[in-house]
């Protein structure tokens, strides 16, 4: 039950993730009532025993720290993406930070002092990485959820089945060995990981976090139209069954499900963006035990954030 709920708001924010600020949502005041109406039958019938106080709403902004993992289920793994999300219910806001992995930081507590911020996970897991994006950012982390290679595929299958029209090159064609022509093509989940995972051209990991958003906007044209109406809710049951096993996190129950509710059911309608590190606050730099690095000022980066996340 917890979990359901977990998928389901970590799906909508992921769907939502590249609207614009002026974006307009299918759920207008007065289909709320009803859309309780139909979300309580959903519980139902999906989930027993039923949440005594459903929809509790969450008031309070939290910060997640969403982790996705070059893994396919191996023990040892680094962050292969690493994102800080904001959640301001009361004020329908979701703020995203996406930290470069090969930012050049402060490990804690560690014999190698400085490293990439991705090598943190792969030193530590989870916690470790916790602390470090903390700790080297000035940034509170209230919550944790991973994904890892086989994950996004299984979610990309199961949101997107038919695939996504994507804009692939020669480069990209060669490098992921695709039968196809430089132009618009529709790739699947394996492709589509391998599509937001390249980086084999002048733009590197920046060009990855450009269509890591091309990717959100894609599926949320996609699906928004068959999951943000009131028939679309009852919908969400069997696709959240289908990737229950695809994300890890540390939300309990009633986070989770006052969340899920509030999310639902008063829209986020304001989505703002930001990249860490910030122009002009870093230098591309070599270390023998680290490789190429983004050399970042850490006290500009850290204040970018801080502002970032206390703007209305």
């Amino acid at each position: 039950m917890i979990k359901r709920w977990i998928i389901l708001w970590l799906v909508c924010i992921g769907l939502t993730a590249c609207s614009t600020s002026n974006s307009e949502t299918k759920f207008q005041e007065k289909d709320v009532a009803k859309s309780k109406s139909v979300i309580e039958k959903v519980i139902e019938r999906n989930i027993s025993p039923a949440p005594v106080t459903p929809f509790k709403m969450a008031k309070e902004p939290k910060n997640f720290l969403l982790i996705g993992i070059d893994s396919r289920g191996e023990r040892s793994s680094r962050s292969d993406a690493i994102m800080l999300a904001r959640y301001e219910p009361a004020e329908k806001k979701l703020k995203l930070v996406s930290l470069m992995r090969d930012s050049y930081v402060k490990i804690p507590n560690h014999s190698m002092t400085f490293s990439k911020l991705n090598h943190a996970y792969y030193l530590g897991g989870k916690d470790l990485l916790k602390r470090t994006v903390e700790e080297n950012f000035g940034v509170k982390v209230d919550h944790i959820a991973i994904i890892d290679f086989k994950g996004f595929i299984n979610v990309m299958d199961t949101i997107a089945p038919n695939g996504l029209d994507v804009e692939v090159t020669q480069a990209m064609i060669d490098d992921m060995k695709l039968s196809a022509m430089p132009g618009k093509q529709k790739l699947h989940g394996e492709d589509l990981l391998s599509y937001v995972r390249f980086r084999h051209d002048n733009m590197s990991d920046f060009g990855r976090v450009n269509r890591q958003q091309e990717i959100l906007i894609s599926l949320k044209n996609q699906v928004i139209d068959e999951f943000s109406s009131i028939d679309g809710i009852a919908k969400f049951p069997e696709i959240i069954k289908q990737t229950l096993q695809n994300v890890e996190t540390d939300l309990n129950f009633d986070e989770a499900f006052s969340m899920g509710a509030s999310f639902l059911l008063n829209p986020v309608n304001d989505i703002q963006t930001l990249r860490v590190p910030v122009s002009n606050s870093f230098e591309n730099k070599h270390y023998q035990h680290a490789g190429s690095v983004l050399q970042l000022d850490l006290n500009e980066n850290e204040e970018a954030i801080k502002q970032f996340l206390r703007k209305n």
